[in-house]
Parts: structure tokens; sequence; C-alpha cells
């Protein structure tokens, strides 16, 4: 399955000037508070790692799907949000700062619970010769640290020496993010246009249900615990907003299958249309939302 330019290339570049954007709406006290009181990062985080592989196996089963599609559903589950679900965040006024956290968290666990669960998929759904699955470890801690840390940590720096400065860029980066997510929409479309019907035949309901889920538990479990509504969006973001591109490098480059990819690349497309709606009504909620002062 071909990748778009524009996702392959393009995409890292922009996030790594958009991710710059967020560090300067950030600062080190925006960290220590979610260290003060990490249950945010310990629910989203649970949630991410095990409720989510779990949601994958339950609509798979659900929806009878076949045992490649179902794999690869189980696989894009397991994977964890990536930086476009810190950029949905910084776009939607969520908490910034949780979402990084959570970020880095389930990228570094996941080295070791994605292969778990794809594995037990596997073994659930037979689909030829055994095979062990693994997460390039190499290449996650240099998106992590590349597009992630490096650019955030810029930022701040900048908004801590220049504060007018940053809050002057920070609303140039504000649209370059909007018209990324657009782009994105359109990209994927493109790179699956020979395809798109039939994908969306074949993976469309499932993805589709397993996004919705990942938002409604993300914000269920949060308010459950009695975080707030930001913190509500922002674990929403994190569990719908997956970073499917490692599900398709599974697929293709471990497993060797490019049907398991299909779901991954269903949910590339069909994630970003609701992190569009999340957007638009995250940004509405901030005007209204009266939130309780940090501690």
């Amino acid at each position: 399955m071909e990748q778009n330019p524009l996702v392959e290339i393009g995409l890292p570049v922009a996030l790594f000037v958009i991710m710059v954007g967020i560090g300067l709406t950030l600062t080190t006290a925006d960290f220590r508070r979610e260290a003060r009181t990490p249950k945010g990062a310990i629910v989203g985080s649970v949630a991410q790692l095990l409720v989510m592989p779990a949601a994958g196996f339950a609509i798979a089963a659900l929806l009878g799907l076949p045992p490649a599609l179902a794999v690869g559903l189980v696989i894009v589950a397991a994977c964890p949000g990536g930086t476009s679900s810190n950029l949905v965040s910084f776009l939607a006024r969520a908490n910034v700062a949780l979402s990084i956290v959570l970020t880095v968290v389930a990228s570094v666990v996941t080295i070791v619970t994605l292969p778990m669960f794809a594995n037990i998929a596997l073994r659930w759904w037979p689909v030829g010769d055994d095979v062990a699955v693994s997460v390039p470890l190499a290449r996650t801690i240099v998106l992590l640290v590349g597009i992630v840390l490096v650019p955030v940590v810029l930022g701040m720096a900048v908004r801590r020496r220049a504060p007018q400065r940053a809050a002057a860029m920070e609303r140039g980066v504000s649209a370059f993010g909007a018209v990324i997510l657009v782009a994105l929409i359109l990209g994927i479309a493109i790179s699956l246009r020979e395809q798109f019907f039939t994908l969306l035949t074949d993976a469309g309901p499932a993805a589709l249900l397993l996004n919705l889920v990942g938002l409604a538990v993300g914000w269920a479990v949060t308010r459950v615990a009695g975080l707030t509504v930001r913190d509500g969006l922002t674990t929403a973001v994190e569990l719908g907003i997956k970073n499917s591109t490692l599900g398709i490098l599974i697929a293709v480059n471990v497993i060797r299958s490019e049907a398991m990819a299909v779901p991954s690349a269903v949910y590339g497309l069909l994630m970003y249309l609701s992190a569009a709606v999340i957007v638009v009504i995250g940004r509405r909620a901030a005007g209204m939302r009266v939130e309780p002062a940090a501690p």
C-alpha cells in the first residue's frame, strides 16, 4: 500500500513546525501541574493501552470481520496517539500538556503492548504462517524525540525568552495547523482514490465505530474520574486520533500483509474527519466553559 508523499514526507516536516508552535503556548509549569496531579495521565494511559485494544477485539468479533481485517483493526486499536493528536488538542483548545504526556507514555509502552495484542489477534484469527510482531524501537524513539520533544522544547524556549513574539507566532501556527488538517484529509483521500470505495466498504464501518468508541471512552472515563472538561476533551482526542501510520508500518513491513493495513489506512482518513468536528466543538466550548484555577 503506497503512501502519499504528503503523509510520508510533508507530514513530519509540518508536524515539527506545528509542535514548535504548540511549545510556544506551554511553560514548564504546565508539565509540573500534570506531574502534581497525574490522574489524567493515568486514566488516559490505561484507557489507551488496555481499553482501546479490547474495543478492537470486540468490534472485530461483533461485525464478523474477515481474519486479516480483524487483526488489522486490533493493530490500529492498539496504536498510540501520535503527534496529530497533539495538533488536534491544540486546535481544539484542550489540555496540550496532558496530550503530549499521554502521547509519550503510550508510544513508549506500546513497544510492549502493541506486539502483545497483535500476536493474540493473530492466534485468534489465524491468517497464515506464524509471524512474530514487533514495534520498530529505533524509529519510535526517533519520532518521539524529533517530532515531539525537540520542537516543543524549542517553542517553550522561545516563549521564555520572548513571550510577546511567541504569542504572535502562536496565532500563525494555529492557522497553519488548520490548513494542515484539511490537507491531510484531502491527501489521504487522494492516496486511496483507486481503492477508496472498496476500502470504505470493507473496513469503513469497523474503523468508524472504533473511532467513535475511542472518542466516547476518552470522554467518559475522565468525566467519571472527576477531571475537567478540557482533560476530557484531551483524552477523547488522544484515544480517537491514532498513529495509523504505525499500524500500516506494522501490517506491511512486519507482518507483510497489505490486507491488514486496510483498517489503519481507512482509520487514518476517518479520524481526521471526526477531528475537524472536535476542533469546532472544542473551540466553541472554550469560550463558554469556566474551569477552576489550577493548583
